[in-house]
C-alpha cells in the first residue's frame, strides 16, 4: 500500500478561493469522484472529486482556508502503486430537477439517514438548508451515491407544511442554535440569569417573530388639544387617587377605532384559513416591571368612562409591578399597546402579542413646527407604529387604521361624546 497526495486541479481561475466545505475526514474510505471540498468563488460553488480510490490517511486544509490550483488537499492511502488519474477540472454544481414524483421524506419517527459527517450534498443544497434550518440528516436522498437533491430538500419542506391540515407550519424546521463562544477570553465578564418573566415572554416573543409575518405602520397623531384637556382635568383625578396618563386616552381611541375596523380585533383559527372576529374590546397594556416586561389586560374597555380606565390603569400597573398579577389578568387581550412614550424614542417596530393580528407602539411626543395659514405654528406630535399580521391586514387597511387613529386622537372629542 503507498500513498498519494491529491491536489487542486485547475479552476480556470489565478485567484484563491474560499474552502467553505470539508466534506471528507481522515480514515473515510473513498471511491473515484467522491466529493472532498467544496470552493466558493464571486461567481460559484464547485466540489472538487477525488481521482482515485483509498482511505484517507491526513487532510490538509481546513473550513475557511484559500486556495489556488496545486494547493495540496490530503494525502490518501492507495492499494499497491496506483497512479493518479488526471485531474479534472471541478464542475459547478447544478441541480437537475427530476420529472419524477416527489421524493419520499422521512417523518419525525424515521431516524436519521446519515450522520452529518458522512452526509452529501452540494452547495446550493446546503445553503438552502442554512437558511430555512433544516436537519439534512432528516432528509432521504435521492441521488446518485445517497447525495441529496434540492428536490429532496423541497418534498421534505412540502412534507412538513402538509402535516399540519395544510397550513404553513414551522414544525420541523429547526432554528441553527447559536455558537458557544467563551467571551471571558475577550476580558473580565458576569453572568447574570435571565429572570422567569423574560423565559417565558422571550419564548412568545420569538414564535410571533417566526410565525407571523410582520409589518410596521409609522404615523404621527397631533395631540396638542388632547394635552391642553389632560392637563385641565389632571387634578381631578389625582383628588381621586390616580393619574390621569396620556395612554388612559389612548386606549379610548383605539377602543374606538377597532370599532371601524373590527379585522385588527381578530384572531386567525388554528388552521389558518378563518378570521375569528372579536365582539369584545380587552386591551393588553405592556407594562414595563424590574424583571421584565408583562401585559395585564384592561377588560371591557369600551364600556368604561376615562376615569374608571385611569384608575384601573393605575391598579393593575401597580399590581404588576409588585408580582401581584395572577395568570387570569394576563389573558384575554385582543389587541395590545405597548408605549414607551414616558422614556425616549420616535418609533419602534412592536412584535405583534400572537393570537393577536395587530398591536400599537406608541413613542415619546414631541413639539414639532407646522405649517398652516401662512405661519409656522408649534404642534404637539405623538409618534405611532402599528405593526401587523400581513396575513390578516394589508397595507392599505393598516395606513386607514392608523389615518383614523390619528384623526381621533387630534379631535378626542369625538371618543368622548
Amino acid at each position: 500500500m503507498g500513498t498519494q497526495d491529491i491536489f487542486i486541479p485547475d479552476m480556470g481561475t489565478s485567484e484563491a478561493v474560499d474552502v467553505i466545505e470539508v466534506l471528507v475526514k481522515a480514515g473515510d474510505l473513498i471511491e473515484v469522484d467522491t466529493p472532498l471540498i467544496t470552493l466558493e468563488s464571486d461567481k460559484a460553488s464547485m466540489d472538487v472529486p477525488s481521482p482515485m480510490a483509498g482511505r484517507v490517511k491526513k487532510l490538509h486544509l481546513k473550513v475557511g482556508d484559500k486556495v489556488k490550483e496545486g494547493g495540496l488537499i490530503l494525502t490518501l492511502e492507495v492499494e499497491g502503486a496506483a497512479a493518479a488519474s488526471k485531474p479534472s477540472s471541478p464542475e459547478p454544481v447544478v441541480e437537475k430537477k427530476k420529472e419524477t414524483t416527489p421524493p419520499s421524506v422521512a417523518t419525525p419517527a424515521t431516524p436519521p439517514v446519515a450522520s452529518k459527517d458522512s452526509l452529501h450534498a452540494g452547495p446550493a443544497v446546503r445553503r438552502l438548508a442554512r437558511e430555512l434550518g433544516i436537519d439534512l440528516t432528516m432528509i432521504v436522498p435521492t441521488g446518485a451515491k445517497s447525495r441529496i437533491q434540492l428536490d429532496d430538500v423541497h418534498g421534505y419542506i412540502k412534507n412538513r407544511m402538509n402535516s399540519g391540515g395544510g397550513s404553513a407550519s414551522p414544525e420541523g424546521l429547526s432554528i441553527p442554535k447559536a455558537p458557544v463562544i467563551d467571551f471571558s477570553q475577550f476580558g473580565s465578564i458576569q453572568t447574570e440569569p435571565l429572570s422567569k418573566i423574560k423565559k417565558i415572554s422571550g419564548a412568545n416573543l420569538q414564535r410571533s417573530w417566526i410565525t407571523i409575518p410582520h409589518v410596521t405602520q409609522f404615523d404621527e397623531a397631533d395631540i396638542t388639544e388632547l394635552e391642553d384637556f389632560r392637563l385641565n382635568h389632571k387634578s381631578m383625578a389625582e383628588k381621586k387617587g390616580y393619574k390621569l396618563t396620556p395612554l388612559v386616552f389612548i386606549i379610548k381611541a383605539v377602543v374606538a377605532t377597532l370599532k371601524t375596523f373590527p379585522r385588527v380585533n381578530a384572531s386567525l383559527d388554528a388552521s389558518g384559513e378563518n378570521l375569528i372576529l372579536k365582539q369584545y374590546y380587552h386591551i393588553g397594556v405592556a407594562v414595563d416591571t424590574p424583571n421584565g416586561l408583562v401585559v395585564p389586560v384592561i377588560r371591557d374597555a369600551d364600556t368604561k368612562s376615562l376615569m374608571d380606565l385611569a384608575k384601573e390603569l393605575g391598579e393593575v400597573s401597580e399590581k404588576a409591578r409588585e408580582k401581584g398579577l395572577s395568570i387570569k389578568d394576563m389573558q384575554g387581550a385582543s389587541f395590545t399597546i405597548s408605549s414607551l412614550g414616558g422614556i425616549s424614542g420616535t418609533g419602534f417596530t412592536p412584535i405583534v402579542n400572537s393570537p393577536e393580528v395587530g398591536i400599537l407602539g406608541v413613542s415619546k411626543s414631541m413639539m414639532k413646527p407646522f405649517y398652516q395659514e401662512g405661519t409656522f405654528v408649534p404642534r404637539l406630535m405623538l409618534p405611532l407604529s402599528f405593526s401587523y399580521d400581513h396575513r390578516v391586514i394589508d397595507g392599505a387597511e393598516a395606513a386607514r387604521f392608523t389615518k383614523h387613529l390619528c384623526s381621533l386622537l387630534s379631535d378626542i372629542r369625538r371618543v368622548l361624546l
